[in-house]
């Protein structure tokens, strides 16, 4: 039996994730997983999607059911936010806990939070952010109060839970201070998610960001824009982007920027200590610089491989970032990294709702989105990760095989 005690703060899918392939690679060790939230280890994709509508349950978002962690003598401190990480020492103290937890590598799979807006009247009850299960559960119950909802923020949360509240039945305007919606994948999608939520009723006020929220009592009654527009609501969900929690890390010592600095092997600047998930700013070998991804895929992935390299594998963590969107009926895959100046093309008929979108720079496949078009996204991130010259009349032309490209 190994006596070594492998930590993991963060209960979450990469810290999960972690844990499980530790011991599916035969680590017989101690594994502690530690998190602030009360709940079982569970995915937040659903949070914004079907979850939200009443249309899956909470069993179904669990990474594993509570057994499985007992049968794989995994211990779970749930309920449990760390207050300190001691490096010297090796140990973390726990904010409700007397004794601290000793560790001899650890994983910091802390996530991120959403970022909180800071205008007059963001204190008024009404005002909802989406991270947790709690949250979901929260803002799901005022969907079935029906009424109207102001969304600010015309990012994947923001236009995903606009989706959902449209599909409910509610009256949703969303606000941005961008000139698209999905504005962070270039104009051409922008515009193709601008008709979408479009036809499917939603208001859609852009270009404009949010000024101040005001209330009746202490209740949000309205969101008033930069222009002075009042966006009447009986509700709102903010959907503003999200901040790495790496406070932890940098008050430990450890090396942050935008997330935890993590290496190719996602092992930050301490011996012993890895990230994984949200809170990692990976150096990625496929692109020569830090990428800090904050999906669902990039979660799963991190977590198995930060296990892997906190057991000794070398090799680098070089998965291309996947991630995907739920809109309607609009299901869509993403993969790569677009930068601003990269070519867009198109396979297939954007105006027809059934396309691949390819970002290309110097002829090289940098990034590519399927819309409503199936079991294409593998082939995607091998282009992307071959780094090759395309033929783009051959990447466009519907009647070639992906497959052929590689």
């Amino acid at each position: 039996m190994n006596d070594k005690t492998f930590a993991i703060v963060g209960a979450s899918l990469a810290g999960a994730t972690a844990a499980i392939e530790l011991r599916e690679r035969g680590f017989d060790g101690r594994v502690v997983v530690i998190g602030d939230e009360p709940e079982l280890p569970y995915e937040r994709p659903a949070l914004s999607k079907d979850y939200l509508r009443g249309e899956s349950e909470r069993e179904q978002l669990l990474v594993k059911e509570e057994s499985y962690y007992a049968e794989q003598e995994i211990e779970l401190l749930l309920g449990h936010a760390v207050s300190e990480i001691d490096l010297d020492r090796r140990r973390l103290a726990l904010e409700r806990r007397d004794a601290d937890v000793a560790f001899d590598a650890l994983l910091l799979a802390t996530g991120a939070r959403p970022r909180r807006l800071e205008v007059p009247g963001s204190e008024l009850d009404g005002i909802h952010y989406l991270r947790t299960v709690s949250d979901s559960d929260t803002i799901r119950r005022r969907l079935d109060h029906g009424g109207r909802l102001a969304v600010v923020g015309g990012g994947f949360i923001g236009c995903e839970i606009a989706a959902s509240a449209r599909q409910r039945g509610l009256e949703v305007t969303l606000v941005s201070d961008q000139k698209l919606p999905m504005q962070m994948l270039g104009d051409e999608l922008g515009e193709f998610y601008r008709r979408v939520h479009n036809e499917h009723g939603v208001e859609l006020v852009l270009a404009d960001g949010l000024q101040r929220f005001e209330g009746d009592g202490s209740t949000v009654r309205r969101a008033v824009t930069e222009s002075g527009r009042a966006i009447e609501c009986d509700f709102v969900v903010v959907g503003a982007g999200a901040v790495p929690n790496a406070e932890l890390a940098q008050s430990a010592g450890l090396e942050t920027s935008a997330g935890v600095l993590v290496d190719e092997r996602l092992a930050a600047s301490a011996p012993g200590v890895w990230a994984a998930g949200d809170v990692a700013n990976h150096q990625h070998p496929l692109y020569g610089g830090r990428v800090r991804v904050e999906h669902w895929a990039n979660a799963q992935r991190q977590g198995r491989a930060a296990a892997a390299s906190m057991l000794g594998d070398k090799s680098p963590y070089s998965d291309v970032p996947y991630f995907f969107s739920d809109q309607y009926d609009v299901g869509m895959e993403y993969a790569g990294l677009a930068r601003p100046g990269d070519r867009v093309v198109f396979r297939g008929d954007p105006e027809g709702g059934e396309f691949i979108a390819f970002w290309l720079r110097d002829g090289v496949l940098t990034a590519g989105m399927n819309v409503n078009v199936w079991d294409v996204s593998d082939q995607i991130q091998k282009l992307i990760a071959e780094r090759k010259q395309l033929d783009v009349a051959r990447l466009t032309d519907p009647d070639t095989p992906l497959e052929s490209l590689l």
